[in-house]
């Protein structure tokens, strides 16, 4: 089961000023969330992004919103993303069928979505090095759960070589700035 741009959409998850930093290892989020952004803008993969409640946790942190696309942000309170109207209509507008997910918390709100999508047919990547937790035992347990309800734990680097499927991609240079 392998990962192609036109049928991905990248959903990044409540990665915010005032949670991000308390993360067992914040930078491996971010530096993997920028990548997993600037490849999904070369190859045409759409991107959304949650926050969860911007008035106390404050917005997507600033590495990951400068590369956001205009209006991929979606507000939402409950730790499901798929329990909110709005995700629910942005992913129906968007109509693609694999979901690569990253973000905070991998056990909280990364797994309830995970869950909530893959309850509602879609086929679901976690990317284990762009999510996190506060412990990393609370991460590792909502990996191992994810991946036993059927989602598919990978790596960033995994993702970007199978949405380019071949060196002969033309944007194959430009993406593997990216990994190196």
């Amino acid at each position: 089961m392998l990962l192609h741009a036109p049928r991905s959409v990248l959903v990044v998850i409540d990665v915010q000023e005032r949670l991000c930093p308390v993360m067992d290892d914040p930078r491996r989020v971010l530096f993997n969330g920028t990548r997993l952004l600037k490849g999904a803008d070369l190859l045409d993969v759409p991107v959304l992004c949650t926050e969860q409640y911007p008035k106390g946790l404050g917005p997507t942190m600033i590495d990951l919103r400068q590369l956001l696309p205009e209006g991929a942000v979606i507000e939402k309170s409950t730790f499901n993303a798929m329990g909110e109207a709005h995700f629910r209509f942005a992913m129906s507008r968007v109509g693609r069928s694999q979901i690569v997910l990253c973000g905070t918390e991998a056990h909280v709100c990364v797994l309830q979505t995970a869950l909530g999508l893959r309850e509602a047919g879609f086929e679901v990547f976690v990317v284990a090095d762009a999510c996190g937790s506060r412990r990393p035992e609370s991460e590792q347990a909502g990996l191992a759960r994810m991946a036993a309800a059927g989602c598919t734990v990978v790596t960033t680097e995994m993702v970007l070589f199978e949405w380019l499927g071949s060196k002969d991609h033309p944007h194959f240079k430009e993406v593997m700035t990216l990994i190196k």
